[in-house]
């Protein structure tokens, strides 16, 4: 019979197994036989790193710890070596890096594996490995969310470029202006009219400016025509008496 020291050893390990299963939301189970001590342990870096947690259990403890849980299917391929990596918060983790592993070393083979609560075959879980990691998933999205509204904004962009006609042409040079032709004298006959057109804006009719003119230039006839009277000739001194 075994000592109550080895079952208590068994017990908390079933209690952490079951703990681990009931954390994780992706598990994959793979037989590890025929890779290295340093295979080993550099495959525990790469998982570790990728947020994977990694460790061989017997398969008795396993089912004893799954049984009657969600994870009750996985005992069906509990049968020689099992080694089991658990993902807490990618659930495809797991898969992804052991896929990676197992071809880069090419050993190692999946047996089964539990992501959110379905249970899938070994081919189930070479699938869900070519599943891009929730970065670059997220990454994706966002650039197909960016991509219409870019070549939107370039269109809008090409469509202000063809309303405003493009740069604006340069405005022509200003002529030099011409000299300004020396006034003329004005003739007598635009006098005349300037000064009709006077009298007229002041009241005065045409007639009467007429007449004006005329009994000025009479006037001014008749000074010309009347001569000069003789300046008046000095009687001679009378003689003084004797």
């Amino acid at each position: 019979m075994p000592s109550q020291e080895n079952q208590k050893q068994k017990q908390a390990i079933i209690d952490e197994i079951s703990g681990k299963m009931e954390k994780a939301n992706g598990v994959v189970v793979i037989d590890y036989i025929g890779i290295t001590v340093d295979e080993a342990n550099s495959m525990r870096t790469k998982l570790r790193d990728a947020g994977v947690d990694y460790k061989v259990y017997k398969n008795t403890l396993v089912k004893r710890a799954i049984d009657g849980t969600p994870q009750a299917g996985l005992a069906d391929i509990l049968d020689g070596p099992s080694a089991f990596a658990f993902g807490y918060e990618d659930a495809t983790a797991p898969a992804r890096t052991l896929d990676e592993i197992i071809k880069g070393l090419k050993k190692m083979e999946f047996k089964a594996g539990m992501i959110d609560g379905v249970v899938y075959d070994a081919d189930g879980i070479k699938q869900i490995a070519a599943i891009p990691s929730r970065e670059i998933l997220i990454a994706k999205f966002l650039g197909s969310i960016q991509s219409p509204i870019g070549k939107l904004v370039r269109t809008f962009a090409a469509i202000a470029d063809d309303m405003g006609g493009g740069e604006a042409a340069p405005a022509p040079a200003p002529e030099p202006a011409a000299e300004a032709a020396p006034e003329e004298a004005p003739a007598p006959a635009e006098e005349a009219e300037a000064a009709l057109a006077e009298d007229a804006a002041l009241g005065v009719p045409e007639e009467d400016a007429t007449e004006e003119e005329e009994t000025s230039d009479d006037e001014a006839a008749e000074v010309e025509e009347e001569p000069e009277e003789p300046a008046d000739e000095e009687e001679p001194a009378e003689e003084p008496e004797e």
